[in-house]
């Protein structure tokens, strides 16, 4: 049974926080600092009524994380600049009347080569197929596979040491949502109202991630470059209902 309040808050939110994803998206260009990303995410969301969820984090003081290149997640948005040719990654969050959403997205800045473009591209594709399993009578087993096959395919690296994840009155909550199967969530089942944080966290080489000596940014050992695509998905009797769509 769907909680209205809930989705009402969530729905309204996602909406809201797809504007701001496209806003910091046209925003981002050669020479725009990650402080200057950071204060613009800030106003947008609060200029749409709403307040940063990441802040809440214990211990993190920001509306977003910002990387670039092989640095994959959670990475402070301080002391660095959008170069010419960066694949640049954005993760932000908003609370909605008490209810958190999530959404990611890469996209090059400047000129890159062909293999970096499909590699973004395939990453969305991937992200895709994910999210159209999301729907009744599926487990989260088949949500993980449908990313863990299409990242097989390409021969991509599936990062496995981070994963999406359950979310609503709370930023992270469970079930977790892995880039590779385990067979152990064909027993978690998907139900109706149940919202989801689904990402595709996948690299050019090896899908090995490492802590940086800032204590949060994660990124690739052997340097090659990192992707991530994330969406805040409500299951409906419908279907995969993506909240936090750009619009």
């Amino acid at each position: 049974m769907e909680d209205t309040g809930k989705i009402t808050a969530m729905r309204a939110g996602g909406k809201a926080l797809g504007r701001v994803k496209r806003d910091l998206k046209a925003f981002t260009h050669v020479g725009v600092s990650f402080e200057e990303i950071e204060k613009e995410a800030q106003r947008l969301i609060r200029s749409a009524g709403y307040v940063p969820s990441f802040s809440t984090v214990p211990g993190y003081d920001w509306a977003t994380c910002i990387m670039k290149n092989n640095e994959l997640c959670h990475g402070i948005p301080k002391k660095k600049f959008v170069d010419d040719g960066d694949v640049i990654t954005i993760d932000v969050g908003l609370i909605s009347d008490g209810y958190h959403l999530d959404t990611t997205m890469t996209f090059a800045v400047g000129a890159v080569s062909k293999d970096v473009e499909l590699f973004l591209e395939r990453g969305r594709q991937i992200e895709d197929a994910a999210i159209a399993k999301a729907k009744l009578g599926n487990t989260i087993y088949d949500i993980s596979f449908a990313m863990e096959k299409g990242l097989k395919k390409y021969n991509y690296g599936a990062v496995t040491q981070l994963t999406g994840h359950g979310i609503g009155k709370e930023l992270h909550m469970e079930p977790a949502v892995p880039c590779v199967a385990s067979r152990s969530d064909k027993r978690n089942k998907l139900y109706e109202g149940q919202t989801l944080a689904i990402e595709v966290m996948y690299t050019a080489g090896s899908a090995y991630v490492v802590e940086d000596v800032d204590g949060w940014t994660y990124k690739t050992q052997d340097g090659s470059l990192s992707g991530m695509f994330e969406e805040t998905v409500l299951i409906t009797k419908n279907g995969p209902e993506v909240l936090t769509v750009t619009r």
